[in-house]
């Protein structure tokens, strides 16, 4: 008789490649890191005002709003992007969106997980915001006017959260290369974007921006990593399957 085959065993290989497959969690807690500590680094210059930090936000603050003040068409063109299309709660809305698509596929807790990141951003920020007191830079004629303290800026952490969450999601749905790469662009051209806006209109310093892509990059890619231990170990998957 013909001895019957085993059964193949299932590889990592194609468990990466399953439609509910996490993402690594080695490099989400690396970044997650990094990030933070990228981010206390700068919090204590910050802090301490440290000279070669604070002639660099001056330089690059004084060079573009000489340039805002020449080109008022830039400058309205700069405040429709800034106060619009990427002000946090345009962000917010774009993740109350996700929020509730994922509800709608019965993926409530990772809808929960979601909410919970964002909220917690939004308070990570307004509490920093307030320890720290940073004055926003002042000028003679200015153009744009904000609120609350300087640092970090509210506008470059919304816009990161927002924008990687949604990538995470993506990456968790398997969802098609097409529209995971057309959302990279996306995303990429709104943080980098939103916070030029802010450096052009002369509300924040550039020490600002990045202080909150760093914040905003430890938050999510650290709730990534405890979203994934935590789906791993209860055996739940990371998305609802592909719809057939």
């Amino acid at each position: 008789m013909p001895s019957t085959p085993l059964p193949a065993a299932r590889t990592s290989a194609v468990d990466d490649d399953s439609p509910r497959a996490s993402p690594p969690l080695l490099p989400c807690l690396s970044c997650a890191v990094l990030c933070t500590l990228l981010f206390g680094l700068l919090l204590a210059l910050v802090v301490a005002h440290w000279g070669p930090l604070m002639s660099l936000d001056r330089a690059v603050a004084g060079t573009l709003h000489r340039t805002a003040v020449t080109a008022p068409g830039w400058t309205r063109l700069n405040r429709v992007f800034s106060d619009g299309v990427w002000d946090p709660w345009t962000m917010r809305a774009v993740l109350a969106v996700a929020v509730w698509l994922l509800v709608r596929r019965g993926e409530r807790r990772l809808a929960l997980w979601v909410a919970a990141t964002a909220l917690t951003g939004t308070g990570l920020q307004q509490a920093v915001k307030a320890l720290v007191g940073r004055d926003r830079p002042a000028w003679q004629d200015p153009v744009a006017t904000a609120h609350y303290a300087a640092f970090p800026s509210g506008h470059a952490l919304s816009a990161l959260v927002a924008g990687a969450l949604v990538l995470w999601l993506l990456r968790l749905a398997g969802a098609r290369p097409l529209w995971r790469w057309t959302a990279r662009a996306v995303v990429t051209v709104s943080v980098f974007g939103v916070a030029f806006t802010r450096l052009y209109l002369g509300v924040h310093w550039l020490s600002d921006v990045v202080g909150g892509w760093l914040l905003g990059g430890a938050l999510v890619a650290g709730s990534a990593t405890v979203y994934g231990a935590y789906a791993s170990r209860t055996e739940v998957p990371g998305a609802a399957p592909r719809a057939e």
